[in-house]
């Protein structure tokens, strides 16, 4: 497993945002956490990344501890509000992630990986303000190849795209999942993730409901269907 959280609680004052919640998350997977809005799943994110500190339990990444920097070595983060200088570049902004991830000498070769792999090569000469929605969450994407990292950690990445930016989003994932990266997807927008993840576990005010393979927990019905008995029952 990349991903092993065991009996995690987070408080928040009074309010209890994560109740003795246990996930784990098989390397090489595409894996959504799905809830309703304020279940916890970003505070689980959160905690995943040590952006804030839990109550109780344990999450480790590749076996290390989360509490220790080295879990987040070869990860990739891309939350679902990110922004960059609009007068960077398209290239710009993939030599500074890629020097922030300490690429060295293979960083001309990591941002033509990068520009290739999230189909923006003809794109690096623009100027972050010029891009439309969709171009910027390539570009998101691109930002978190560099590095070469293995467990993506993407936080609502459909949200506020149209219908042509989520097919073309869905298949740079796919490119990444057929890659052997780890896809770690955190959204509430059933119907793309139905299609493009393997794996799910959903949670409702802060509790496991359930984990599994989706086509073995939904069989025939639906996944919004499952969703919505999960969550109403």
């Amino acid at each position: 497993m990349i991903i092993e959280a065991k009996n995690i609680n987070k408080f928040y004052g009074a309010c209890e945002a994560l109740k003795n919640f246990s996930l784990s998350v098989p390397r090489g997977s595409s894996f959504a956490l799905l809830g309703p809005n304020g279940a916890g799943k970003t505070t689980f994110v959160k905690a995943l990344l040590d952006l804030t500190q839990i109550s109780g339990g344990e999450i480790k990444i590749n076996g290390i501890s989360s509490l220790d920097s080295k879990s987040r070595e070869g990860i990739g983060y891309l939350p679902e509000k990110f922004n960059f200088f609009d007068y960077y570049t398209v290239e710009g902004v993939l030599v500074f992630y890629g020097k922030m991830k300490g690429v060295g000498d293979l960083l001309s070769e990591q941002i033509k990986m990068a520009l290739e792999k999230t189909g923006i090569s003809d794109l690096r000469k623009r100027r972050v303000k010029t891009l439309s929605k969709g171009q910027m969450q390539r570009l998101g994407i691109a930002s978190i190849l560099m590095g070469d990292n293995d467990l993506l950690i993407l936080d609502e990445p459909f949200t506020g795209l149209d219908p042509i930016g989520i097919k073309e989003l869905k298949d740079v994932l796919r490119g990444l999942q057929n890659a052997g990266k780890t896809l770690f997807i955190n959204s509430h927008i059933l119907t793309e993730v139905e299609q493009m993840c393997d794996e799910m576990a959903i949670v409702n005010k802060g509790q496991l409901v359930v984990q599994g393979k989706i086509t073995e927990l939904v069989g025939e019905s639906s996944l919004e269907d499952y969703f919505y008995q999960k969550i109403k029952s």
